[in-house]
């Protein structure tokens, strides 16, 4: 279980983008990483940010970055790859049929493990969206399986002492990805093998791959591990990127009972999009930090809520969907 005096919640720092010419009046352009990073500052609650490498931190940069963030009370979470430097990862990083931009991804991810591990973190975010393909007979699927283990293996044994999570994602850019949903990831991880390898659930990732989240969070802590957790919402079509439990509230309960038995103790990061219709990223951010507050507060009663408990044991869904009902809604 999560204590309170546990909590952590970071966000997605490009998430204080939103609204740039309301907040930063007369500035022209995207902010810079720590001036989104100050207005994450003023969030209520929030702990933590992630930073996309290279394009929010760079090896060069990353200290002084870490070090402007901690003097704002706030600190790194980790690190998430981001592979948009180069053209030609749009056909793929890891699986890219040209062995010189195969290395080029690996290497840059490697790079961003040293970034990360310079500042004293020890989790990388690996996101594989360009690695797919998008028409039949366009690629030979066992060459592109064996290469994604391949640029895995070689990242994961970079450093072991630093943990690297997968992301997977049904779905775009590519039209179908070579890691698509939890089964086939810890596939992947079984056969790669190595030991600092674990998974991140995005709960909008999650639905659109129809997955039941708290189920798929049982499979992963059962054969690999829950490296980070990735609250968001949306109506499973695609990544909606929607405030916390939004759209689905019981799914999202669920979920974190599920890694809080299972002991999960990471921090708890919002990957929505609040820039992509304008609100206000800061309040955005306070409301899903409260409603998560208030969603572990209702997951302490229905964990010692021996109604529920009989009610999973008989799998009687009417006597489940009873107290779940009331715990989130009141008794009337």
């Amino acid at each position: 279980m999560i204590p309170d005096c546990k909590r952590r919640y970071a966000t997605r720092l490009n998430s204080f983008a939103s609204g740039a010419h309301l907040h930063w009046p007369g500035q022209g352009g995207r902010p810079s990483t720590l001036q989104m990073a100050a207005r994450a500052a003023t969030v209520p609650g929030l702990t933590h940010l992630d930073l996309n490498f290279p394009d929010q931190a760079t090896p060069e940069t990353v200290r002084e970055v870490a070090a402007a963030i901690g003097d704002l009370g706030l600190a790194v979470n980790g690190l998430a790859m981001r592979y948009y430097g180069n053209p030609a990862f749009k056909l793929g990083a890891f699986t890219n049929p040209d062995p010189a931009v195969r290395r080029e991804a690996i290497d840059l991810t490697r790079r961003g493990i040293d970034a990360a591990r310079a500042i004293g973190c020890d989790l990388m975010t690996v996101w594989l969206g360009q690695d797919g393909w998008d028409y039949a007979f366009q690629a030979d699927y066992g060459r592109l399986w064996d290469l994604e283990l391949e640029g895995i293996r070689a990242v994961a044994e970079h450093d072991p002492a630093c943990k690297v999570s997968i992301e997977y994602k049904p779905n775009e850019p590519r039209s179908f990805s070579v890691l698509p949903d939890c089964a086939t990831t810890l596939l992947a991880i079984r056969e790669v093998g190595a030991a600092n390898l674990g998974v991140t659930l995005d709960l909008a990732h999650v639905l659109y791959a129809d997955e039941q989240p708290a189920f798929v969070a049982m499979l992963a802590a059962r054969h690999a591990r829950i490296l980070g957790v990735h609250l968001n919402d949306g109506y499973g079509k695609r990544d909606d990127g929607l405030m916390v439990a939004s759209v689905h509230p019981q799914q999202t309960l669920e979920l974190l009972m599920r890694i809080r038995r299972d002991g999960y103790d990471g921090v708890i990061y919002f990957d929505t999009f609040p820039d992509f219709t304008g609100m206000d990223p800061v309040c955005e951010c306070a409301v899903n930090i409260a409603t998560v507050d208030r969603l572990l507060a209702i997951a302490d009663d229905l964990d010692d809520d021996s109604a529920l408990a009989d009610a999973l044991a008989r799998q009687d869904a009417v006597a489940g969907q009873g107290a779940v009902s009331a715990a989130l809604y009141g008794r009337r």
